[in-house]
């Protein structure tokens, strides 16, 4: 029996020839051979210990084969199953108990990387039903909204489920993540890619099909340290966002316009209970570097959405006036 193969863009790939062996890279450049490594037998690994994030590859875990082009393709390990490339096919067995970081190489001889995948890597890989946050805006998220261990962060729209992993991720065992989507379609998506990830569904985790508008912060849980809002018309939910967010609390605004962008500032001022909005987008450009040929790529990542930030007043205070330089002429 036979596993199909499928790379991060979504190709399928196909071969029906044999796996051959895995090598990796020792001390000094030795290859050592998947026959001469002394790895575990492959009926000695423990199949409960389920997906691991260090360690020798086990059955469960997702790996990443990186081929010679620098392409990704994804799989999960199990026992018996071959994948298949255009380069011939791979026992998953000779993955089993190899360390991270080895090398597969294929039946025609061609060497691929076998790591377990970052966050990052799983985000751009993942199945998606609506668009997802990019890992450069996940990023900036996380930092700007000061996301910490053991914060309750509210979420207004899942997704796929892409932002939520890092979300709960950052939060820690002792956090806790509440997320909202109208469509019981992505929400599906965001469960599977969630679970995926993890292994599990994550005990920090509550996943709600419905509006954020019918959010009650005065439910046990209901209040919140953060809240991100990656929605069509944040402005709308404004009311609810702060009887939910705890003075001090930090808003993060997702929104891919202009008019958008304005429409959720403007709402920020006239509720006078928020700091002033703090606005900005990330472009991410890769250099190439390769002895004396140093230069910025071809392609960048650039413009996928605004973002926003501002941070919750106490209760009865006015924001003091912003003083903005008058305009020249």
């Amino acid at each position: 029996m036979h596993s199909e193969g499928v790379a991060d863009d979504g190709t399928e790939l196909g071969s029906t020839l044999a796996a051959d062996e895995v090598v990796h890279a020792d001390e000094g450049d030795e290859v050592v051979h998947a026959d001469e490594a002394e790895y575990p037998p492959v009926d000695e690994v423990d199949d409960e210990r389920g997906p691991a994030r260090s360690g020798p590859f086990l059955p469960g875990d997702r790996v990443q084969l990186t081929d010679p082009k620098g392409r990704h393709f994804s799989l999960v390990l199990e026992r018996g199953q071959s994948y298949h490339t255009h380069r011939g096919a791979i026992a998953h067995d000779k993955l089993i108990g190899a360390p991270e970081g080895s090398v597969v190489l294929s039946a025609a001889n061609t060497p691929y990387l076998a790591l377990r995948p970052l966050l990052p890597d799983y985000v751009l890989a993942m199945p998606r039903g609506a668009q997802v946050i990019y890992p450069k805006d996940a990023a900036q998220i996380l930092m700007w909204g000061d996301v910490f261990p053991g914060a309750r962060v509210l979420e207004a729209g899942a997704g796929s489920g892409a932002l939520t992993c890092s979300l709960l991720r950052a939060v820690g065992p002792t956090g806790h993540v509440r997320s909202y989507e109208v469509r019981a379609d992505h929400a599906e998506h965001a469960v599977a890619n969630v679970e995926r990830f993890f292994g599990e569904r994550p005990a920090t985790w509550d996943l709600r099909v419905g509006d954020l508008a019918d959010h009650d912060p005065t439910e046990p849980g209901g209040t919140a340290d953060r809240v991100v809002l990656d929605m069509a018309a944040p402005w709308e939910l404004l009311d609810v966002v702060r009887a939910t967010l705890v003075p001090g609390g930090v808003l993060v605004g997702y929104v891919a316009t202009t008019t958008q962008l304005s429409a959720l500032s403007e709402a920020l001022r006239e509720q006078a209970c928020w700091t002033e909005p703090q606005i900005w987008e990330s472009m991410v450009r890769p250099w190439h570097a390769v002895g004396l040929a140093v230069r910025p790529e071809h392609r960048m990542i650039a413009h996928t959405a605004f973002l926003l930030t501002a941070r919750r007043l106490a209760d009865g205070v006015t924001p003091p006036r912003v003083q903005r330089r008058p305009s020249r002429g």
